[in-house]
């Protein structure tokens, strides 16, 4: 059965404390359900590029999504960040000064009941429910993988030398594949989006602290940020956080 969804969100990027620029974007489309973080890499002139690039064209190819089904969002999803792949990477071929540039990409759709993520990189989704916080998506790191194998401890991993090294990104090679993760909407569930900026800083119980509130979104963002730069801000934080208000069954 279709459903409205009623839903408040906002989003916000700071260059921190260390950094002379600031290389994340994101982009809050309310009216199109699409909701996007990126954290380019490249140096200066270059990361920025990459990552403005990849929510540019990721949301062109979200557009219209609203009332699609889960497979075809999935795959108008996978096409978008793909075309953003290609697209960078024929830039840094065209243009020396940007080789070597690239970008994560994290983009949540709000779907009637559904929500859908497409995920390349290191930036993360979460999902507060029910007094629980859940990382969502997958790192495409390092030190993920060396998690995975047994290797590293989840806590040896957040202080790790290579801790900011991804193994997948979109603009840095050829060809990308996504990971994808869907899911049904709750109401009072809260999605956070956000770059490593926000989660190199913050652990999972600091983060679940700031979402068991009842401040409006705009606050919670403000107080992530806040509490990032407190904690050093050694990186750009880009934070997007959609609360769902109510879901009602269209009859």
């Amino acid at each position: 059965m279709p459903h409205n969804v009623h839903y408040t969100c906002a989003g916000r990027t700071d260059i921190g404390i260390i950094r002379s620029g600031n290389e994340d974007s994101f982009l809050v489309l309310p009216e199109q359900g699409v909701f996007i973080v990126a954290d380019g890499m490249g140096g200066h002139a270059a990361g920025e590029v990459a990552s403005e690039m990849a929510v540019q064209i990721v949301a062109r190819g979200l557009n219209g999504v609203i009332g699609r089904d889960d497979q075809v969002a999935t795959q108008m999803m996978r096409s978008a960040i793909i075309r953003a792949n290609a697209d960078i990477y024929q830039r840094t071929m065209n243009e020396p000064e940007k080789r070597g540039m690239g970008t994560t990409a994290t983009a949540m759709i709000v779907n009637g009941n559904r929500y859908l993520i497409g995920q390349v990189g290191d930036s993360r989704a979460y999902l507060y429910r029910s007094g629980q916080l859940e990382q969502v998506t997958k790192d495409h790191s390092y030190v993920q993988e060396q998690v995975d194998a047994g290797n590293l401890t989840p806590e040896q991993a957040r202080t790790h030398p290579y801790s900011n090294v991804i193994t997948r990104c979109v603009g840095a090679n050829s060809e990308v594949l996504p990971d994808i993760y869907m899911g049904t909407l709750q109401a009072q569930d809260v999605y956070l989006l956000a770059s490593d900026g926000l989660t190199g800083m913050l652990e999972d119980h600091e983060l679940l602290a700031i979402l068991n509130t009842t401040d409006a979104p705009a606050a919670m963002v403000d107080n992530l940020v806040s509490e990032a730069n407190r904690r050093g801000g050694l990186d750009n934080i880009t934070v997007i956080i959609v609360r769902i208000d109510k879901l009602e069954e269209i009859v």
